[in-house]
């Protein structure tokens, strides 16, 4: 199974996604919630396009 966006509400009534891997485990989450659908989904296609060219930082020495 590939891995997913999943977008939700959280308790306060705004727009927060989680990306889970293949197996289910949640291996990011939206830093900040949404107000709007839109804007949540905006963050999504944000991490798509600039994920893949991401580099490490490395800030453990």
């Amino acid at each position: 199974m590939a891995a997913k966006f999943e977008l939700y509400k959280d308790k306060s009534g705004e727009f927060r996604f989680r990306l889970k891997a293949g197996n289910g485990e949640v291996i990011a989450t939206s830093s900040e919630s949404y107000e709007t659908k839109a804007g949540a989904l905006n963050g999504i296609e944000s991490i798509k396009k600039n994920a893949a060219d991401a580099n490490l930082d490395d800030q453990t020495d």
